[in-house]
This record gives structure tokens, sequence and C-alpha cells, in this order.
């Protein structure tokens, strides 16, 4: 959603994990949600790494390798982390995760058109960097329902990472106060939603 984003790549044996930050707050003190997108792959041999490197960085080397003819593509990257952002040090629970409901997927997009519109009004033209976090912290962090505890960010995330598929009904699982949306393509974590 960000080209100038940045992705933070873990891998523990043959699972790598690649985490993004849609929204997430700028200070240990502002008070919106810090929402990760998450998709997992199987690695062809075992590693260990931990880094953050740019999003563009990873989609340069993709299209490299991909304009190779397929028997001299190679996606074995060395990256090294060149980047610092807040939510690198947010860690979700790995374990314990609880199935509580499932959503359909058009009211996930419903709710992210919704709060898309809605930050869009509320935010004046010459408004400054706080006054806006603070707008968009109070939609993004509200939560959709009263049962599930997913805040409207969550479903702004899955929506705008495409992970949602037409017609799609995805799970939603918490664990340890964090809620998960495990749809087709890909995860979004954050932790539940505090007002409605």
């Amino acid at each position: 959603m960000d080209p100038k984003g940045v992705v933070r790549l873990r891998a523990c044996g043959a699972l790598l994990t690649a985490y993004v930050a849609p929204l997430f707050t700028a200070n240990i003190l502002d008070d919106g949600p810090t929402v990760l997108g998450l998709r997992t792959m199987e690695l062809k041999q075992e590693a260990e790494i931990s880094v953050l490197v740019p999003i563009q960085a990873i989609l340069d080397r993709l299209a490299f390798e991909l304009e190779k003819p397929e028997a001299e593509q190679s996606f074995v990257f060395h990256l090294e982390s060149t980047e610092r952002v807040p939510w690198a040090g947010v860690s979700p629970p790995r374990t314990g995760w609880v199935e509580a409901t499932s959503l359909p997927e058009y009211m996930l997009t419903g709710v992210a058109r919704k709060g898309i519109i809605e930050v869009a009004e509320t935010i004046p033209e010459s408004v400054g960097g706080p006054i806006a976090a603070r707008i968009r912290a109070e939609v993004w962090g509200r939560a959709i329902d009263i049962e599930s505890k997913v805040p409207a960010g969550a479903a702004f995330a899955a929506a705008g990472l495409g992970f949602l598929t037409e017609g799609e009904m995805v799970p939603v699982f918490h664990s340890q106060g964090w809620v998960r949306l495990s749809s087709q393509f890909g995860h979004v974590l954050s932790k539940e939603a505090k007002h409605f």
C-alpha cells in the first residue's frame, strides 16, 4: 500500500514470514492501532534471518529475476537490514489462537470503504500531522462490531493488501488480546479494538 514502506522478513527453519504495517503509530504515546499484514512462505532450505528491508528493493529484485528465462532465475536473496521502523518491535503471539467467528468479505470491504470516506471527509485540507493522526486512530481503531473486537483498520489492511476474495468468509481468531483475520491470501493481525 505504501511503495516506500518496509517489510520485515523473518525465517525460522523452512518457514519465511513477511510482515508489513499498513497502519501503525509513530510513537508509544499515540493511541492508534498497529495493524500488520502477514504472508508466509515455505523455503527450499532452512534459514535463520530477521531483517527490515524496503518493499521496493524486494519488488525490484523479483522483477529482475522474473525477466530472466525460468532456468536462469535465482530467488536466493542476500539481504541486510537497512531500515528502522517503530512497528518492528511489535510481535503478535505465535500460538494460542482460538477461532471466534467468521466475517464475510463484503462486510470487511464495506468497513474499509466507509473508513476511507470518513477519514477523507473528516480531515481538513490544511490540518497538521497530529490532528490527522488522531482522526485516523479514531476511525481505524474502532471495532467493526462488539463481538469480534476487530478494529476497522484490520478490514482496511485486508482489503488494501489484496487479501480478500469476493464471497469469502474470513475466519477471526483471538490470542492474548490480539485478533487475526486469516483469509485465503494472507493474515492481518492487530491488538483487539478497545472502543466501538
